[in-house]
Order: structure tokens, then C-alpha cells, then sequence
């Protein structure tokens, strides 16, 4: 066995460094937040490119000031949105209007521009689109404004040369000189708009794996959602992941660092150094700490005694349904027992409703639980048109057929992706003076 030089191995740790970068934040500048690995992805950019070509079915354009890795989406309900920085807020439909009207603005735009010409040119593109737009004199509106201009700024597309683009939601309209990079505004939209009727077949087309097929779709899957399940994947995917999930492990493990943890009800792509999501859990803040002390409840309470891989006599079970009443009554235990002695935010306390929604979207999104009766890509659900779902050749595939429990509106589901949740809490009281009145600090630590 030939061992690996000192070169190849920096060559490698360089390379899995960039391509870790690109994939957490597919646009980086050459002057942004990122700057000192941009030289690294301007270094490699022929191999980066070929690999996340080849791998995913991704383009890489690297230029002399920004690189843009042009990832494709995943179908209905699996997009990563976009927060307000300060808040944590979800953007709005109404945000993502202005956006995209602002990009339409940019890519044409001279290299400076005061603030308040670029807001008499959105609302012209929007007449011009013939989308109604509020009186961006409302307090309200000015600030959803001012949140899509941010991001504009944070992604390099416009820079405050004088001023602030928070101006714009001053009660007076303050004013400010924009500087523009229209190819970067040129390169931010990643998707076949031109081709896409409307915004649910943008969605279908953007998850199109083209001729990759089943081995693109499941690879992008597996970098970009916590936990893949079977039933989240057609007969075809499953098929071509029964047959390589090891070699791909190691493959991911090469390229990315990610390793992976193979269970009978699917397979998840977990990174030891924990900066490849935009979710942690554990994590800070009420609504993660809350979030994984109630999947740890549900998982006690709800835990299959019979599940297993079909192949071995087990029976699959992909989700549980969770009983109608007992989110709240888990919550309320979780406030009592931990929330009221720890340091979560008394708003969220004060209001229950509000706090169960942000932890089950939370839970959501982490892929740990579903709202009952969900369609699901294993029934055809989300695919592009023309689309091979079945295994080829009539191959036997896991048969994931009511692996959720009974179908049905309403209510919940726990996922199997959950147990790896289970936690163990340690509460310990605070020895030193602090701003929460000394209160007992909660340790979450899920199972390795």
C-alpha cells in the first residue's frame, strides 16, 4: 500500500476546504466575508468545477472577483429560505418580490445609483410585471424593503458606498449611493426561469436532475437535507442507493468530510465540524433547546418496539403518527420542568401557541417530523415531467408503503431520523452574577 505524500494531502485538505465552502455559501466574493478561501477556489476551479460537475450535476463559474456555484433545487417543499440576519425572520412572499424586482433593476443598471432611483425603478419594474406592490410609504413595507436591499448587500450585488440601504425604511426616506456588480446580479438567479411557466413548474424544472438521474437526484439529496428517508426517494433512487450507499459514504467522506450514518429507514450525512448547516441541533436559543428536548420526549413516548429492515423480518417504520393533544402537553412539561429555570425568552414563554409552531417548524425542516398525510416523492409527488420513477429492469426495491402510519389530514408525524435526537439533559445552576438572575443553565447532548 503506497501512502499518500505530504502534497497530496494538503492538495486534498485544500480542495475539501473550497468545495466545503462553495456548498455552505454558493456565492462567495473575492472582497466579502469569505475572502481569504476565495484564493483557494480561484486555485482550484478546474477541478472544483469537473467535480461538482460530475458529483451533482452543479456548474461552478469562478471569476476573477466572485465564484458561483449554480445548485439546483430539490422539489416542492424542500427549498432553504432566506432570514433576516438580525431577527431570524422568514422573508416574506412580499421580501422575495422585492428581490427579484431589485435583480431585474441591477443587471442593467449604471455602476452607481442613489437609493431612492433605484426604488422609483423597482416600482416601475413592478407596473411593468404587473405586480401590485404596497405604498412602500408604510412603515411595514419600507422595512420588508429595506431586508430584500440588505441581502443584496450581504451577497455583494449592491455595496453602501455613502449611506445605508436601511435608509429606505427611515419614516423621512433617507437617501444613499449604491454601487452595483451587475455580473454578479446577473448570476445570483440560478434557475431555468426562461423555460418555466410559472412558479410551482420553476420548482418541478429546477429539481430535474437531467441525465444524471437517480445518482444526481440522491446525491444533492444527501448534501442538502439533515436526514434522507426511503420514502423520500422513487423506486429508481432507492434502487441506486441500496446498491452504493458504502462506496458512496466514502466517496462523500473524500470530497466533503461528511460521514455517513446508514439505518434501515434511510441515511443521513453528518459533519463532525458542524459548519455545513444552516440548522443546528443541539443548538442555541429557546426554540432549538426547545426543539430538541420535545423530539427527545416524542421519541420516549412514541418509539416502535418491532421496527427494522424489512430483509431481516423487521417491519420498516418510517413515521408514527403522534397523538392529538400531546405536542402541547410535552411543551407545557418542557416549560415547567426546564424553560422557566433556564434562560429562554419570556416572550415565547408567555406565549405557547406561538413557541409550538416555531419548534414543529424547526422540526420540520430539520426532516424530524411531518404534518400527517404529506405527499411524498415515493407516490410520485414533486417530480419533473417524463421523470423514471420505477427501478429499472422490474428490481425489487424496499417497499415504503405506509411506513408513515395511517394517512390522514391533519396532526403530525414523528420521523425515524428523530431517535438519533434522544437526549440526555443535564441542568446546572449558575455560580457567577448574569443578566438572566442566576438561573439554571440547560445542557442538551444527543446520542453519538
Amino acid at each position: 500500500m503506497v501512502l499518500p505524500s505530504t502534497h497530496d494531502v494538503a492538495l486534498a485538505a485544500e480542495r475539501r476546504t473550497a468545495a466545503r465552502l462553495l456548498l455552505a455559501h454558493p456565492l462567495v466574493t473575492s472582497n466579502g466575508p469569505y475572502s481569504d478561501t476565495f484564493p483557494l477556489i480561484r486555485r482550484h476551479a478546474d477541478w472544483l468545477a469537473q467535480r461538482f460537475q460530475q458529483v451533482f450535476g452543479y456548474r461552478l463559474l469562478v471569476e476573477a472577483s466572485y465564484a458561483r456555484l449554480f445548485k439546483a433545487g430539490l422539489g416542492p417543499g424542500s427549498g432553504h429560505r432566506l432570514e433576516r440576519p438580525s431577527t431570524g425572520t422568514p422573508f416574506t412572499p412580499r421580501t422575495y418580490a422585492y428581490l427579484t424586482l431589485a435583480l431585474s433593476v441591477l443587471v442593467t443598471a449604471p455602476e452607481q445609483i442613489l437609493l431612492s432611483q433605484l426604488v422609483a425603478d423597482l416600482r416601475a419594474a413592478a407596473v411593468d410585471a404587473g405586480i401590485e406592490i404596497s405604498d412602500t410609504g408604510r412603515q411595514a413595507e419600507r422595512r420588508t424593503l429595506a431586508a430584500a436591499l440588505r441581502q443584496l448587500v450581504d451577497w455583494g450585488v449592491l455595496a453602501e458606498t455613502e449611506g445605508h440601504v436601511s435608509a429606505v425604511a427611515e419614516e423621512r426616506g433617507g437617501e444613499a449611493l449604491l454601487s452595483v456588480d451587475r455580473d454578479i446580479a446577473r448570476a445570483v438567479v440560478a434557475g431555468p426561469l426562461a423555460q418555466s411557466r410559472d412558479g410551482a413548474d420553476l420548482v418541478r424544472r429546477a429539481a430535474d436532475p437531467g441525465f444524471g438521474g437517480p445518482r444526481t437526484y440522491v446525491r444533492r439529496r444527501l448534501v442538502e437535507t439533515p436526514v434522507v428517508h426511503l420514502d423520500d426517494l422513487t423506486g429508481a433512487e432507492r434502487e441506486w442507493l441500496r446498491t452504493r450507499q458504502r462506496r458512496e459514504s466514502q466517496a462523500f467522506s473524500e470530497l466533503l468530510g461528511l460521514e455517513a450514518e446508514i439505518r434501515a429507514e434511510g441515511i443521513a450525512l453528518v459533519d463532525p465540524d458542524g459548519d455545513l448547516t444552516d440548522l443546528h441541533l443541539p443548538g442555541t436559543g429557546t426554540v432549538a433547546q426547545a426543539a430538541l428536548l420535545l423530539v427527545g420526549r416524542l421519541v420516549e413516548r412514541l418509539r416502535p418496539q418491532d421496527a427494522g429492515h424489512p430483509a431481516a423480518g423487521g417491519r420498516l417504520v418510517i413515521g408514527v403518527p403522534v397523538p392529538d393533544g400531546l405536542l402541547p402537553e410535552l411543551l407545557d412539561e418542557l416549560i415547567e420542568e426546564y424553560g422557566r429555570r433556564g434562560n429562554w425568552r419570556r416572550g415565547l414563554l408567555e406565549d405557547r401557541e406561538g413557541l409550538l409552531a416555531a419548534v414543529l417548524d424547526f422540526l420540520v425542516r430539520m426532516r424530524l417530523v411531518a404534518p400527517a398525510g404529506r405527499p411524498v416523492r415515493a407516490g410520485g409527488h414533486g417530480l419533473p415531467e417524463g421523470y423514471e420513477d420505477a427501478a429499472p429492469d422490474g428490481r425489487s426495491v424496499t417497499d415504503v408503503s405506509g411506513a408513515r402510519g395511517p394517512e390522514g389530514p391533519g396532526g403530525w408525524v414523528l420521523l425515524a431520523g428523530a431517535a438519533r435526537f434522544a437526549t440526555t439533559v443535564a441542568v446546572t445552576s449558575r455560580t457567577e452574577p448574569s443578566t438572566a438572575d442566576n438561573a439554571d443553565h440547560v445542557t442538551q447532548e444527543p446520542p453519538r
